[in-house]
């Protein structure tokens, strides 16, 4: 037997083994109501928070983190991760309880109720659908097609590959729904983690755990300004970026908001946080700074290079089924969180107020399936996945998190004022950060983050008080939560 047809078989046995504990978990519960969004969309408000911590993290540490991160090469990186768990902590204290409290299938449902507006639910509902079909889901199967083609060194075009990821995803997460997605994202995870800490332990043994000779910037945690994450970042727009990734978009959120109560819920999210402190840093920095010492500057191409010349054969199928499995849980997650949004915020509204919902779901898998594919080429352009991600994110990132802060701290804001204040920041953001405006400036695009956010909730009070004629009030205390559904 070749070693090409024993990584097949074990891929085969290990991805199938994952597929039937979750059949074997997720069977006969709740099938009668799949119809209903809280089932399709929010598992039925079951989940454990071992699966709330579980899906949590898989759905975040996927190829696009692996390759992306490694692919800068240094351990600069790493503050992405630590960071993180601050905006995990946010998410657990601040955004858990309210979401709870206003009994929400997604976030932007929050907004609909403070603002009691449904139309601001619908626009930021499509700028968070945009988010995952245009900048997201692309992402992640172009960068699990390139692992997978570097990895093994296979001559097949890279879209090929890319088709049967964004397909298999499609398909799993139409007849799976959330609870489906967030059991087979556990069982992954348990995989994708042991995996990738055994190619950091690889690594270092592969250098002897001797750093020597790779330059100093490429392991320096302060970063200077033309480094891809200057050290004053740190102060100004990072914390903003993790509130608005952790607290308030779907595709993490939507995992908190199906446990049965807000304790389960933020047992699950304080267990993630352990989880990125412990095990994330090291395996998104180490192997792209080893891979640095053997092949010098190679990019985006350090990780699936590293795995494969330095993973013993008999363990690459098992390598090549988690890394599969990171993908497929990501793409399935975004796909879920995409759908729901249209679903609940754009569909039934404008459209139909009951609709079939797993009928309507497969409409949209396919449509997202399919821009997806187009465009993988426009990823395969850039220099680096994660800097590119980070700020095209900034589009809608500040902008959007501008009118939660707005409509969480202050009463008697005009929707009109708050949806405003959205297009302006994406203008802002847009024209200072891109170099082809003729506003562009020099900042680094974190920099800019906190000025845009600052910018659109003072344009959306101004615009509140001189447009619409209301007098903004300071919101107070919420009241008491309920302990569950």
């Amino acid at each position: 037997m070749s070693d090409n047809q024993l990584q097949f078989i074990v891929f085969t046995l290990v991805t199938a083994l994952i597929g039937w504990l979750t059949y074997l978990k997720c069977r006969g519960q709740n099938r009668q109501q799949q119809s209903q969004n809280k089932e399709y969309f929010l598992a039925g408000g079951g989940l454990s928070w071992i699966f709330v911590a579980g899906s949590i993290t898989l759905t975040n540490l996927s190829t696009d983190q692996l390759v992306g991160m490694n692919g800068n090469q240094m351990a600069l990186l790493v503050w992405w991760e630590l960071a993180a768990v601050l905006g995990l902590i946010i998410l657990a204290k601040v955004f858990i309880p309210v979401y709870y409290r206003y009994n929400c299938t997604t976030t932007t449902e929050l907004l609909e109720k403070r603002y009691h507006n449904k139309h601001i639910r619908a626009v930021i509902g499509g700028l968070f659908f945009l988010g995952n079909a245009l900048i997201y889901m692309p992402a992640v199967i172009y960068s699990g097609a390139l692992l997978m083609q570097t990895m093994f060194k296979v001559d097949i075009p890279l879209i090929y590959i890319a088709t049967i990821f964004a397909l298999v995803g499609a398909v799993y997460a139409f007849f799976g729904g959330l609870r489906a997605v967030a059991v087979s994202d556990t069982y992954n995870g348990v995989l994708v983690l042991g995996m990738a800490v055994l190619v950091v332990i690889l690594a270092l043994v592969a250098i002897n755990f001797d750093f020597s000779g790779i330059p100093a910037e490429r392991l320096t945690l302060i970063g200077d300004e033309n480094s891809p994450l200057p050290w004053p970042t740190l102060l100004t727009g990072m914390i903003f970026i993790q509130m608005y990734y952790w607290g308030t978009n779907q595709t993490i959120t939507q995992r908190a908001m199906a446990a049965p109560s807000v304790k389960e819920a933020q047992k699950g999210v304080y267990a993630a946080a352990i989880i990125r402190i412990v095990v994330v840093p090291a395996i998104v920095v180490v192997p792209g700074i080893v891979s640095y010492k053997l092949y010098g500057d190679i990019g985006d191409s350090a990780y699936g290079r590293i795995v494969g010349d330095l993973m013993p054969g008999w363990l690459s199928g098992i390598f090549a089924a988690a890394m599969a499995a990171a993908v497929l849980s990501t793409y399935n997650s975004l796909l879920n969180s995409a759908t729901a949004l249209y679903v609940c915020d754009i569909h039934e509204a404008y459209v139909k107020k009951n609709p079939d919902v797993i009928k309507l779901s497969g409409f949209v898998t396919v449509a997202l399936t399919l821009l997806t594919l187009i465009l993988v080429p426009v990823y395969q352009q850039a220099d680096s996945i994660i800097n590119l991600l980070q700020q095209l994110n900034g589009l809608l990132s500040m902008p959007i998190l501008s009118i939660f802060i707005v409509g969480l701290l202050f009463k008697n804001v005009d929707a009109r004022a708050a949806i405003a204040a959205v297009l302006f920041g994406v203008l802002l953001y847009g024209s200072l950060t891109f170099s082809f405006s003729p506003f562009y400036s020099s900042w680094h695009y974190i920099h800019l983050m906190p000025v845009t956010l600052f910018s659109c909730v003072a344009f959306a009070l101004l615009l509140n008080k001189f447009a619409f004629g209301k007098q903004t009030a300071w919101s107070g205390r919420l009241e008491p939560l309920p302990e569950s559904r």
